[in-house]
């Protein structure tokens, strides 16, 4: 398994850093657009869809929405990141509320539509960033990143009380406030070197924190969906590492909230 992990992120990694960092406008977009298609693919399992000519048509839905918004000229609409917060807020309480309010939400249509304010948000988010430049692309990025190593060693050494026990186990509040730290640190060092004012340099220090502790959601989001399902991975499209919603859980709801808070700030 370990060998397999690291022969996939060898060819992965770079992949990515060129997409994400390489490609602007259009090419991003098609890019960024590719991985949350992907995604796509994943969330129909996670809605209950078995048929593989179904999952394939709700991806393609999910492809004409995107190739729309985008010809539309609204691909970096403020509006669909709005619906990211109002979708987390409502992630949040059945986060929360697991499993005594998952008859709200257990059904293959709710859980389709779940996916629509998770991914599509996300994709803006990307886009988003990308226009603004391609530093705080990075950043939102080495945010969720440091957040989840942060929350690993401190959740090993410190973890005592339990996070959210009925979804996922392993995480701990003391894991959530070795992630903070780490992101905290990382925004100082950020303010410091793209040599933001103390105003702007406090309002980054603010909206880190926040989207930190929102980060934490989008994993634990995914974990209720796969715990519910019945699964460990969202898929095994990336040999060693699962799938792609396994490695982006964090950044879907990390991204949009960073694009959305990072206007008015930075």
């Amino acid at each position: 398994m370990l060998r397999q992990r690291v022969i996939t992120a060898a060819w992965l990694a770079p992949l990515m850093l060129a997409g994400l960092f390489g490609l602007s406008g259009g090419a991003f977009a098609l890019f960024t657009g590719g991985i949350v298609l992907l995604a796509t693919w994943e969330w129909t399992n996670l809605a209950g869809v078995s048929e593989t000519l179904r999952r394939l048509a709700l991806v393609a839905g999910m492809a004409l929405l995107m190739l729309v918004l985008w010809a539309a000229g609204i691909a970096l609409s403020v509006g669909l990141l709005w619906l990211a917060v109002a979708g987390w807020l409502v992630n949040l309480y059945w986060i929360v509320q697991y499993p005594a309010r998952s008859e709200q939400w257990q059904s293959m249509a709710m859980r389709l539509s779940m996916g629509l304010w998770v991914l599509l948000p996300t994709w803006v988010g990307f886009n988003v960033l990308r226009d603004t430049g391609a530093i705080w692309l990075l950043y939102v990025l080495l945010l969720v990143w440091g957040a989840d190593i942060g929350a690993y060693f401190s959740g090993r050494a410190w973890g005592r009380r339990k996070l959210a026990p009925a979804v996922s186990p392993g995480k701990s509040w003391e894991g959530v406030a070795g992630g903070l730290a780490v992101t905290l640190v990382l925004a100082l060092v950020f303010a410091t070197w793209q040599g933001l004012g103390a105003a702007a340099g406090l309002g980054l220090v603010v909206v880190t924190a926040i989207v930190t502790l929102v980060s934490v959601m989008g994993d634990l989001f995914e974990s209720m969906l796969k715990r519910f399902r019945g699964i460990k991975d969202s898929s095994n499209l990336l040999p060693g590492h699962g799938g792609v919603l396994d490695r982006i859980d964090s950044l879907t709801a990390a991204v949009p909230l960073f694009a959305l808070l990072s206007l008015g700030v930075l």
